[in-house]
């Protein structure tokens, strides 16, 4: 049977929500997967984590190379892993989650989830629109008001409607030849950026402690791949139960660690040689201000073009997930919602706080711990052979075979709930020693020192999650081809 034209077509709006693809409508290759993870992931904020990891870690250039291929890679070698469950079962991974949770206990992670997802897009929202004024300001000489703040955020977020509201087929087209285009100029930029180091400040700086090493792994995966995790099954339940799962994980550790690797190690180079960029209100004017005048427009297009990358993909997911907390709408009209919560994030960051970096920085730290617990459950639940029911996905009422115990599966929540707890013990979110914006009771040992409050709650939510959780509701799908134990097999 042909691929449907209504829902998965280039430049149409996608008609589908988050109900599961059935199998003549997959289609596709692993290198989406690529694709999709280095469009997301050559937008500039990952210059500040570079940074970050010099300025705020004490880590020397080698030790912040180290730490960004191994929190890169790794990190998204688990979103790869995950989205294997997006190949399974056919649906978005929040909707899957409710075969796991149940349907009310699901209500949790989706709803971290979704907040997850608004926080980045603020973050990009917000890059963006500096950079847009930047570029208004190089090339027309126009200077920032309170009216072009606003516009130029509303010009962002347009250009993220238009792409995340038509949907999957065109967010796969142009996530490959946009990546392109400002893949290139994004390295013509990070040349020029390169000549301003100072060399002799990078090479002569002193090796850090162990533990920001393993702090500064743990950073990068919660700043990285832990923030996506909850998103890779979005865009490989288009593609065929056939395609080997160990193909989609290398796709995304490599389209994923390959850009990420390269901007983590020049923000550190950067900060190494000027610790100023570290500590900017507006990280786009800071790094501006390193290159020569005549490459400022070229690095501003590169800024925004990137951060259009990463946004249009979290707000697609975003609206997924706001259809799985019970948002009775079209897909379309989710994705327009979520762009006004978005929108007024960026009016928060850009009008009314004082600060870029202390929100960025412990919004990463604080969020990757329930994402993590959910990581954790999602994990052991995944490895016990998990097979998707697409009937009792869609069905919320008592009769869903994922009703479990009054719409709560306890096992799974309740380690979920336990985990959250048991990370946050151990998490201090702070961007220095007198500026601490949390601090559990624990926070001071060494797994909080380094860091691993994150990991923490992934192990505890795992562990009890297949202690307690008996293996239920993972036999065959529904007779529509969402799910068999042969077709499960061979997508291995």
């Amino acid at each position: 049977m042909a691929v449907s034209k209504t829902n998965d077509r280039v430049g149409a709006i996608e008609t589908r929500g988050i109900e599961p693809v059935p199998d003549h409508e997959r289609h596709g290759q692993a290198s989406q997967m690529f694709w999709t993870w280095f469009a997301a992931n050559i937008s500039i904020l990952g210059l500040p984590l570079g940074a970050t990891l010099v300025a705020f870690r004490g880590l020397n250039i080698w030790q912040a190379v180290l730490v960004a291929v191994v929190g890169a890679f790794g990190s998204f070698a688990l979103v790869g892993a995950l989205s294997l469950a997006g190949k399974k079962g056919g649906a978005p991974a929040l909707t899957l989650s409710r075969a796991v949770f149940g349907q009310r206990g699901n209500a949790g992670p989706t709803l971290i989830t979704w907040l997850s997802r608004v926080g980045w897009e603020t973050i990009s929202t917000t890059t963006a629109a500096y950079a847009l004024l930047a570029l208004l300001n190089t090339a027309f000489g126009v200077g920032r008001n309170t009216v072009l703040t606003l516009v130029c955020l509303l010009v962002f977020i347009i250009c993220t409607l238009l792409i995340s509201g038509l949907g999957h087929a065109t967010i796969m087209w142009i996530n490959k030849w946009a990546t392109i285009v400002f893949g290139v100029l994004n390295l013509i930029v990070m040349g020029f950026l390169v000549a301003t180091v100072d060399w002799s400040k990078v090479l002569d700086a002193a090796a850090g402690p162990t533990s920001g090493v393993i702090a500064g792994v743990g950073f990068v995966a919660a700043g990285t791949g832990i923030g996506w995790a909850n998103a890779g099954a979005d865009y490989a339940r288009y593609l065929p139960r056939t395609i080997p799962g160990r193909r989609l994980i290398t796709a995304s550790a490599f389209g994923a660690g390959i850009p990420l690797v390269l901007l983590i190690s020049l923000g550190s180079l950067l900060s190494a040689g000027d610790p100023t960029l570290a500590t900017a209100s507006d990280p786009v004017a800071a790094i501006n201000a390193m290159l020569p005048s005549w490459m400022a427009i070229p690095y501003l297009i590169a800024a925004f073009g990137g951060l259009l990358m990463s946004n249009h993909l979290s707000t697609y997911s975003a609206g997924l997930t706001m259809i799985t907390l019970g948002l009775r709408v079209p897909r379309a009209a989710a994705v327009a919602l979520d762009v006004v919560v978005m929108f007024a994030g960026g009016i928060y960051l850009m009008l009314i706080a004082d600060d870029f970096y202390g929100p960025f920085s412990t919004f990463l730290t604080l969020l990757a711990v329930p994402i993590s617990a959910w990581i954790g459950v999602i994990a052991v639940d995944s490895l016990r052979g998990r097979t998707y029911d697409s009937a009792a996905l869609m069905d919320t009422t008592r009769t869903s075979r994922y009703w479990y115990s009054g719409g709560f599966r306890l096992p799974a929540v309740l380690g979920w709930a336990i985990a959250i707890v048991a990370g946050l013990l151990f998490t201090k979110a702070s961007t220095s020693t007198t500026d601490v914006w949390f601090a559990g009771p624990l926070s001071d040992t060494w797994f909080g020192v380094n860091g691993l409050g994150w990991a923490i709650s992934m192990v505890v939510g795992g562990l009890i999650y297949a202690l307690f959780g008996r293996r239920t509701g993972s036999a065959a799908g529904s007779a529509d081809g969402s799910t068999s134990p042969t077709l499960e097999r061979a997508g291995r």
